[in-house]
């Protein structure tokens, strides 16, 4: 029975080396993988493209409470951010010029109201969730991310807008399925 064990702990050993090499060729590579809910799950690479509205976007929490409460209720990562945070993909909604505000009922963009975007008071385990209030015209270094396919998404309605010094690239999809 020793002989199964042995060739079970060696498959095992081989795949998490294998996921570890695989995961350091994306980062050079400039592919991310998101398995998150908050946008399509697959795979996405860096591109040299300006953040417009509509752009996916890796970004770098601020170091701040939220997103410490954020990591430690496991919403986000631990990675090589800032804080110890992992970087975060999600989509630009509004830039330099748009009129933004948010509150309980959502997020709205130049009047529009963004779909699934309702704050939650509460997350899936009962924890209160931080009730941010907006109401402004972003500037040039200003960015509102979020998810707009998960109710549930921990984006911009919990901790506001994003400094352009914190994204880090601008995605595109290259692979993504349905969850």
């Amino acid at each position: 029975m020793k002989k199964p064990i042995k060739i079970l702990g060696v498959l095992i050993l081989t795949l998490s080396v294998s996921v570890f090499v695989l995961s350091i060729g994306f980062q050079i590579s400039g592919i991310y993988i998101n398995t998150t809910p908050s946008l399509p799950v697959g795979f996405y690479k860096a591109v040299d493209e300006p953040i417009l509205s509509g752009a996916y976007v890796a970004f770098c929490p601020p170091k701040n409470e939220v997103f410490d409460m954020a990591m430690d209720r496991f919403y986000i990562n631990q990675g090589n951010c800032p804080g110890g945070y992992g970087l975060l993909l999600k989509r630009v909604f509004a830039q330099s010029g748009d009129t933004v505000s948010i509150d309980q009922a959502g997020i709205f963009v130049n009047g529009e109201h963004l779909p699934n975007s309702a704050q939650l008071t509460a997350d899936a385990e009962g924890h209160a969730l931080p009730q941010y209030r907006l109401q402004a015209v972003l500037d040039d270094s200003e960015y509102l991310l979020l998810s707009d396919l998960n109710p549930q998404s921990f984006d911009a309605r919990y901790f506001g807008l994003i400094a352009r010094s914190q994204i880090k690239q601008v995605v595109c999809p290259v692979f993504t399925w349905s969850h």
